[in-house]
């Protein structure tokens, strides 16, 4: 299975994905600290964190998947969501916690 296809597999079976560096307990980067922060604060305790620093393959093959550079990357129902700056807007305008309850 090509890095692609296992991100697709990862992204459409699961409902939340957060590709980040280190884990929710123990990011490994502030912008990753932020989007496990605001997942928690929307009252999100059920999610799938994909440890990038695990895995290089992944961690390039991500920034291919969105066509985003940069890390993290939130999926919600197999949609791309957007990286830590995209995440902390949508909770403060609501729209986040909209998609999660949807």
């Amino acid at each position: 299975m090509s890095v692609q296809e296992k991100i697709r597999v990862q992204v459409t079976a699961n409902p939340v994905v957060l590709y980040m560096k280190g884990s929710p307990k123990f990011p490994q980067c502030g912008f990753s600290s932020t989007a496990a922060q605001i997942l928690t604060a929307c009252g999100l305790k059920d999610y799938v964190a994909v440890d990038v620093l695990q895995d290089p393959e992944i961690r390039e093959g991500i920034k291919a998947y969105a066509n985003w550079p940069t890390i993290p990357q939130l999926y919600i129902k197999g949609e791309f969501i957007g990286g830590a700056d995209i995440i902390r807007e949508m909770y403060q305008n609501g729209e986040l916690q909209k998609l999660l309850e949807a």
